[in-house]
């Protein structure tokens, strides 16, 4: 190396360590980015459906998930007695608007992940009483069959179940004395799925789990509900002789409380975003047991973070930006994660009954009265933490639209001191076709940040003001 290259590294690294410059990112640069919006983009009709599609294609969103409740596209949901039709046929379902968003996201060269649930028909359970009670695994083979032959084309991933240890989606979730029957309930319907698909000529991967976060009384946790699925003793070792599950990943819904995302889970067989080391373990222990494959990616299909007005597990609009951005690093520094998720575009509407149960799903990036932007919006776009170290910052960012087009640029982090709204030029950060960038700067008590890029079309974007945490 001659002498000027010498000098040129050495200012590199001194322009890195006084955060003059950013950083080279570190970790998973291929996780990409999942977003349901079912109210836009399955109830809203044509017109919501390619506005909101193309809000979210400008927004960086790379991959769409559809949540596909059978009852809703079966013929006689409703009947005790299954009606006569070819149930492996994609002609004999109403497959409405569905069918229409995966036409649509295939055209815009999106992925799609699509989840076939119940509730289902009462005809496909096993007494008829209900849409939720012992579904038949025959039945939900050959509709499987007829989903991938209708949907198989045009999508890059399937999964089988929401929430498969929430009796809102699956039951019987326990016997009496305790035990948790849903996990088998499961393992039967996931084979069943997967059979269904490559019996229709489907190749894509087919993902197992989308457990919710926590357990209780009615719901099995979700590592409880993983070791049932695969036969598995509570040190992890076969209960039964059982085949190895075919999944191509284990998913799940990380959703945590009102706390700071690196808070534990409530309970030791949980998994909120702050413990998603756990999953990553627990797979390891299913692998050496020979009940899964090694390594098993993960897929963080459905988060969001609660915001006010829900009384009970919202926080303020400020801290949702943080706390989602937060979310997103962390999921981002696991090696496991290939996708995270948004779940909601705009917030749920408030439902009837006493003010502290009204608001229930206020996870979206806008506010459901008068349809206005969160600060989350713009953090969604710009993701930004900042990682108190004594008296340093390490600052960590993402570039979603770049991100999602592979296109490379820079953005200015500015600063603002004591509460002030005049912001200063701190430093630039240059990221790559990942879209995600890093520096580090000093800390000052009071201090924020914000992020600003300017697109290729020449639009400028600026992030809400972020504030520092130590974890």
């Amino acid at each position: 190396m001659t002498r000027i290259r010498v000098r040129i590294a050495v200012l590199a690294l001194v322009l890195v360590c006084t955060g003059l410059v950013a950083a080279p990112a570190l970790a998973a640069q291929g996780q990409f980015t999942t977003f349901e919006a079912p109210s836009e983009l399955l109830n809203g009709g044509d017109g919501s459906r390619i506005q909101a599609l193309g809000e979210l294609h400008a927004l960086g969103v790379d991959s769409i998930r559809m949540t596909m409740f059978w009852q809703n596209v079966a013929p006689g949901a409703d009947s005790r007695r299954a009606p006569r039709f070819v149930a492996t046929d994609p002609a004999a379902y109403s497959w409405g608007a569905y069918g229409q968003l995966a036409d649509e996201v295939h055209a815009r060269g999106m992925r799609l992940l699509v989840t076939v649930t119940g509730p289902v028909p009462r005809w496909a359970t096993a007494s008829g009483k209900d849409h939720l009670t012992n579904p038949s695994p025959a039945d939900y083979k050959a509709f499987m069959t007829a989903v991938g032959r209708r949907f198989g084309a045009d999508t890059y991933t399937f999964s089988v179940w929401n929430e498969p240890n929430l009796s809102k989606f699956l039951a019987p979730q326990f016997a009496r004395g305790g035990r948790a029957v849903s996990p088998g309930l499961y393992r039967r319907l996931f084979f069943a799925g997967y059979d269904g698909l490559r019996a229709a000529g489907v190749t894509a991967p087919v993902l197992a789990g989308e457990t919710a976060p926590v357990g209780n009384a009615i719901t099995v946790a979700p590592l409880r509900f993983l070791r049932g699925v695969l036969c598995l003793n509570a040190s992890y070792r076969p209960s039964a002789r059982c085949a190895r599950l075919p999944a191509a990943g284990w998913a799940t819904h990380p959703y945590m409380r009102p706390v700071f995302p690196t808070a534990p889970p409530p309970g030791p067989e949980d998994v909120t975003i702050g413990g998603l080391g756990r999953l990553n373990r627990a797979l390891d222990r299913a692998a050496a047991a020979g009940m899964v494959a090694r390594r098993l990616p993960i897929y963080a299909t459905e988060f969001g973070v609660q915001s006010f007005p829900n009384l009970v597990a919202g926080v303020s609009l400020a801290h949702q930006a943080d706390y989602r951005s937060v979310a997103e690093f962390l999921a981002y520094g696991n090696p496991r994660v290939v996708s995270f998720s948004q779940y909601l575009l705009t917030d749920a509407a408030p439902v009837p009954g006493p003010a502290l149960g009204r608001y229930v799903y206020q996870m979206g990036l806008y506010l459901f009265k008068h349809h206005i932007a969160k600060p989350a919006y713009a953090a969604f776009r710009l993701p930004l933490v900042v990682r108190r170290h004594g008296g340093s910052v390490a600052l960590w960012g993402l570039v979603r639209p770049a991100r999602a087009s592979h296109s490379v640029g820079s953005v200015t982090v500015s600063y603002a001191d004591g509460g002030a709204n005049r912001w200063h030029p701190l430093l630039h950060a240059s990221f790559g076709s990942s879209g995600y960038w890093t520096a580090r700067s000093t800390y000052r008590s009071g201090r924020h940040w914000r992020v600003s890029w300017t697109s290729p079309s020449g639009a400028t974007y600026t992030g809400p003001a972020t504030a520092a945490y130590a974890f």
